[in-house]
């Protein structure tokens, strides 16, 4: 049946009316275009609302998301007190199993962000709890979870993680980076149903918040992750899966180029169906939080001083351009976690390798999270064809950022956080993604703060005022930019021939003050013309 949107504004458009055929736009315009209804035409009248192309989210860790929506789930608060409470009753709902898991507590929570583990032992003793935090990058556990992982005051810390102890050397129950694995290795693993039902649960929730494709930015996972591709696979097979996805392989960091030949076998295997695997993940530095995101100058103490402290590389800087180059000859796209300007600097200088070495390429590569970025980086995203792809909503002054990462950042980084305004000025492609379920999965939460730079709801000061972007800006971002780094070139644009791929917003958010802007909610999204979600009051 095709459709016929009329009666308010199209995002990017003065067009007046849109017209769908066999799951794509065939006509916009206006009178013109209504003409071309017939009688089976099913019209949608907008109501003032806004028509969008579907949100993509660049970079989400879907199977995750869904997955700790059915665990003992910490989210959305920040008390402590809540934080057992809802151990305490999850564990009570769940007497026959052997591990309490789950995640989505808030380092703020916390004196220097370090939780205790004699707080879990207080409302589960018998059993051991494996806790992550929003971000992944750090771990909660009791002492029975310890125990049984045999960590002692004895046990050295990973090369690349830290176990955090007490005065004396005794674990207290946080687990950074990389230390994470010396206790998730004895955590049951999720089955496959287990992952599939995650995936279904997340794409419904995605679907929900106006997101139509997205690229999961950890499929075949080592060095203690899990693997969720399994997932995926089945999902695109078996028809489950409505959503464009592209998977993003992970690149082992214990290993090097040996691991090539079989990141092409899995870019064949994890190819089916709405599915496509032709990236690769490289994870190059961690989060700023814990000290262990990659500065170009050192971390400060409490008393804000240098430390001896610039972060962790979690693959050799010397050796990635390499990586990069072959795998660019090889036609994959390059995906960087690079979190503080050191990282963000060795991957443009793999990037850049890779150009010097094959030339122009249409492998599209992006780099993730961006906190921090040098001056005399921001003007090379655009040379090199590299995409910066934002996490929007991180920048914000809230606890973590004003108590947990200012005060131990030189004050020259603190000041070059998240510069979104920069990088569009320079001509970077901007691309947007999430990180759920690191943070919201709602791409209006994150437009809300790229345009205010302040959290919704919030009464605190702008941060990084100069930063700003236009909600315009923002919102191609969330669509045509991310459609770009997924290769979805006919999607992400409201243009005859485009998938349609399509939402509605209950209300204009260019028509309302910018302060308003996550007030907005999703009324109807479309995947290739079908409706696969509808408010109630759509």
């Amino acid at each position: 049946m095709d459709l016929l949107f009329t009666g308010g504004p199209m995002f990017g458009t003065d067009a007046s009316a849109l017209l769908v055929r066999d799951g794509r736009i065939l006509a916009i315009g206006h009178d013109d275009v209504r003409e071309l209804a017939g009688p089976r035409t099913e019209v949608v009248d907008l109501r003032g609302r806004l028509l969008l192309p579907g949100f993509q989210d660049a970079h989400v860790h879907a199977v995750f998301g869904g997955l700790e929506l059915g665990l003992c789930d910490l989210s959305g608060t920040t008390d402590v007190a809540e934080y057992l409470r809802r151990v305490r009753a999850y564990a009570d709902g769940h007497p026959l199993e052997e591990w309490i898991v789950g995640g989505g507590w808030s380092m703020e929570s916390f004196p220097g962000g370090v939780p205790g583990r004699d707080l879990l032992d207080r409302v589960v003793p018998d059993r051991p709890v494996f806790l992550m935090n929003r971000d992944h990058h750090a771990a909660w556990v009791n002492s029975r979870a310890l125990d049984l992982a045999g960590v002692t005051a004895r046990t050295p810390d990973p090369a690349d993680g830290r176990i955090d102890r007490g005065p004396g050397g005794d674990p207290v129950g946080g687990l950074q980076e990389g230390a994470m694995a010396l206790v998730e290795a004895l955590v049951p693993a999720a089955t496959p149903a287990d992952r599939l039902a995650g995936l279904l649960r997340a794409q419904r929730l995605l679907h929900s918040l106006g997101v139509t494709a997205w690229q999961d930015a950890m499929l075949c996972a080592t060095n203690g992750y899990p693997d969720v591709a399994d997932a995926y696979l089945t999902a695109a097979t078996d028809g489950s899966l409505v959503s464009p996805v592209v998977g993003a392989l992970w690149w082992d960091r214990e290993r090097g180029a040996e691991q090539i030949p079989s990141l092409v076998d899995e870019r064949e295997r994890f190819t089916a169906g709405p599915l496509r695997s032709g990236t690769v993940k490289f994870m190059l530095d961690g989060v700023a939080e814990n000290f262990t995101a990659a500065m170009t100058a050192p971390y400060r103490d409490a008393c804000g001083h240098p430390t001896d402290n610039s972060g962790l590389s979690f693959i050799d800087p010397a050796a990635l351009p390499g990586y990069v180059t072959e795998l660019d000859r090889l036609g994959f796209q390059a995906h960087f976690h690079a979190l503080g300007d050191r990282a963000v600097r060795t991957a443009l200088d793999a990037v850049a390798a890779a150009r010097a070495a094959n030339g122009p390429s249409d492998t599209r590569p992006h780099l993730a999270h961006l906190q921090v970025v040098h001056p005399d980086d921001v003007r090379r995203f655009r040379p090199l064809g590299a995409t910066a792809n934002v996490q929007a909503l991180w920048a914000a002054h809230e606890p973590q950022m004003d108590e947990l990462t200012i005060p131990f950042l030189d004050p020259e980084l603190a000041g070059r956080q998240y510069p979104f305004g920069d990088l569009h000025r320079s001509g970077a492609r901007l691309a947007a993604g999430s990180d759920w379920p690191v943070s919201s999965p709602d791409p209006l939460q994150a437009v809300h703060v790229a345009v205010n730079r302040v959290l919704p709801g919030q009464d605190r000061p702008v941060f990084l005022p100069e930063q700003r972007l236009e909600l315009a800006t923002a919102l191609r971002a969330y669509t045509s930019g991310s459609a770009y780094v997924n290769h979805l070139d006919d999607s992400g644009t409201l243009s005859a021939g485009s998938r349609a791929d399509l939402v509605v917003l209950d209300r204009d958010p260019a028509a309302g003050p910018p302060q308003e802007i996550a007030a907005a909610r999703v009324a109807i999204t479309y995947v290739a013309g079908e409706r696969v979600y509808s408010s109630r009051d759509a």
